[in-house]
Parts: structure tokens; sequence; C-alpha cells
């Protein structure tokens, strides 16, 4: 089963236009120049799906249930894909940044934990978080398969303030972690993965001090780790000169061994020209900002 994970970078449905993507704060993503490149942009993150060819896809950034059926039946199936299964709950965030599911297979279950307080996942109120403040700033969706639950994420990005980000994005892992621990009786054993964008930086100098250390092993594995760390970045922030790795695939100990040879592909021929590092093919189209797909790869993995 091949499993993906791709933050789309805004897409939000705006009467019968799709926002391209774009974060709207350069001068070469406003205005009627900036937008006539929208239609572009999501041809492109259709044509990166269809690349992958996952199974089941976990999608960040889809503004609502609206925008991912319009961006399903006016790109992607003019593309040659079809996902008969198409989930996007409402979360958390204020501008509508929610999680969505694409699958060729119906899911047992798909829950939100969008509710979940601080409070019900024990969370420190030293973090910053009250009692019956919600812990996601977006959502965690949990998905049930046959044989295999998935955590959905989307984490809080680390700015504008660097400190409380990360205070953050500590309490979302402790929640992940909580319902990992919940839902199963023994977690080693149990088969689960959780995915998505993390927006971990990584610019800390022991995994004990990043943010997300509650999910990083040994609770789990990264699959991710298994490239060679210069292979392992999935994002580009151009303004900034930043190459990281804030999409994760973080297997329990139990599906990471039943998967020992399993290597993450990660697809970043729909980034512009601009991301020199990645000297592979482009998909057509590509221009040196925009139009591009997003400003992240698509990871996808097979499992056994």
């Amino acid at each position: 089963m091949r499993i993906a994970t791709l933050n789309v970078q805004n897409m939000r449905l705006r009467g019968d236009h799709l926002d391209g993507a774009r974060d709207g704060d350069t001068p070469g993503d406003t205005g009627p120049m900036a937008e006539a490149l929208d239609v572009l942009d999501r041809r492109l993150t259709a044509a990166l799906i269809r690349d992958a060819e996952a199974d089941l896809l976990v999608l960040q950034e889809v503004f609502d249930a609206e925008t991912l059926e319009h961006f399903h039946r006016r790109h992607l199936v003019p593309s040659g894909v079809h996902y008969p299964h198409r989930t996007c709950l409402p979360g958390n965030d204020g501008r509508g940044l929610d999680l969505a599911v694409l699958a060729r297979l119906r899911p047992i279950r798909i829950r939100s934990h969008a509710g979940l307080t601080a409070a019900q996942a024990g969370i420190d109120p030293a973090l910053g978080l009250a009692p019956d403040e919600p812990v996601f700033r977006r959502d965690c969706l949990e998905i049930e398969l046959d044989d295999l639950t998935l955590f959905a994420c989307h984490f809080k990005a680390p700015y504008p303030d660097p400190d409380v980000a990360w205070s953050t994005r500590r309490a979302e892992a402790l929640a992940v972690r909580h319902l990992i621990e919940t839902r199963f009786a023994d977690p080693v054993t149990a088969r689960w993965l959780v995915l998505g964008d993390l927006n971990d930086p990584r610019d800390a100098p022991e995994s004990r001090h990043r943010a997300i250390a509650p999910l990083l092993p040994p609770f789990s594995e990264s699959l991710v780790d298994r490239l060679p760390d210069a292979e392992r970045w999935s994002y580009h922030q151009p303004q900034a000169r930043l190459y990281a790795a804030p999409d994760k695939l973080l297997a329990s100990p139990a599906l990471a061994a039943a998967n020992a040879a399993a290597r993450p592909i990660i697809l970043r021929q729909g980034l512009g020209f601009e991301t020199s590092r990645y000297t592979g093919p482009r998909l057509a189209g590509t221009g040196h900002h925009r139009p591009h797909a997003s400003d992240h790869a698509l990871i996808y993995v097979d499992l056994d």
C-alpha cells in the first residue's frame, strides 16, 4: 500500500477560482499577475499527485471540503486521477487550513481530534495551554484501515515567536502520543504511522530538545531518516534560503520492522527552478518561482 503526504500550500476555493500555491507574503505572490498563475499551480499540484500514484494521500492546507471536491473534479480527474473516497474535516485553524484525505479504498473510520483539550491529553500547563483549550492548532486525523492506523497532522509553524511555537508543537506531539497510547495497549507492537507536516526545524543540537521529541525514537522510527541526510529535505523557502525536512513519516517499531526495506520517495519535480538544490526533471510548465505545485515536495512510502 502506498501512503503519501503533501502540503499543498494554501488551497482555497473562492467562488469558482482556486487559490494557487502561494502564501501572499512576497511581492511575486500578490496582485493580478500572481492570481493569473493560480490555475497553472493547481494543474501542477494535480500532476504531482498523479505521478505519486498513492493509494492514500494526506493533504495539508486545504480550506474545506468544497475546496477538496473542486480540486478533485476540476484538476485531478482531468489529469487521470480519481479518488473515490475524499474527506476534509473542519479543524481549529482560523484561516481554514484543514487536513484532507484522498483514498482509493474506503477507510474504516476517519476521526477528527480537533476538540481534544489540554486537560484531556494530560498536557503540562507550563506549556502555556489552558486546560479547556484545544491542543491542535489544526487537527490530528485518526485514519483507521484494515491493519494500519494513520495519525495525520499539521503542527504549528516555528513563527512568529519561535519559543511560543516550540511549546505549541511540543504540546501537539504529546497529544498525538497520548492518542496512540490510548488507542493501543502496546504501541510498540501495534501498526501505526504518524505523517504530515510537523514543522520540525531540526535546529536543536540533540533530538531530545526538538519539539516533536515525544514522537521520535525510540517511540517510533523515522522512515525519512532511512535516506541519506542530504536527501531528506522536502521544503524550500527561497526568501530565507532555507531547505528543511518538516514532512515526516514516523512508524511504530512493529510497522518499521515489518517494512525494514521500505525507503520513502520524495517527489520534488513540482518545486520551482529557484529550488536549485534539486537538479532533476521538473513537471512541464514549472517556472522559476511559479507556477509550481507547492513549496513542499510530496513524500510517499510503500508499506507491505
